[in-house]
């Protein structure tokens, strides 16, 4: 017992100034309530981004840059400053851009998908539209 009172003294002291210096205030802590549009924002800002590089990767792209005088890695130099809205404005180019078929494809694909169907009724028996098809109706 006497050892605990003569030494309390050393660990009080040290205690009592340790006990001060965490119960003293150190600043309010800042905080603000963050928006779900800004956490969305942020994420497709991410995801438009990534599409911009990803088109701008394509090696059609490149090519054609190169026809136009443009250095590819000029033009990803660029695309990396952007601002997000740029980049938004961007992505929205591209959603807007035909997907990779021309009017004369288009027009082929029409024509052998119409040609294909019409042939496929004409075995069937449905139509008579093509007089080498040997259908249903041939007999009658």
């Amino acid at each position: 017992m006497f050892f605990l009172r003569r030494y309390s003294r050393f660990v009080a002291l040290p205690l009592a100034a340790l006990m001060m210096a965490v119960s003293m205030p150190l600043g309010a802590a800042q905080a603000a309530l963050v928006s779900t549009d800004q956490v969305i924002d942020k994420s497709e800002v991410a995801a438009d981004r990534a599409r911009v590089v990803a088109f701008f990767a394509r090696e059609d792209v490149r090519r054609e840059m190169q026809a136009m005088g443009v250095n590819p890695g000029e033009a990803n130099a660029r695309l990396a400053v952007m601002t997000d809205a740029e980049v938004q404005q961007m992505a929205a180019r591209i959603d807007r851009l035909p997907a990779g078929q021309g009017v004369a494809e288009a027009l082929i694909s029409a024509a052998l998908i119409i040609f294909i169907v019409l042939l496929v009724t004409d075995l069937m028996g449905v139509t008579d539209v093509f007089p080498f098809v040997k259908g249903g109706r041939a007999g009658r």
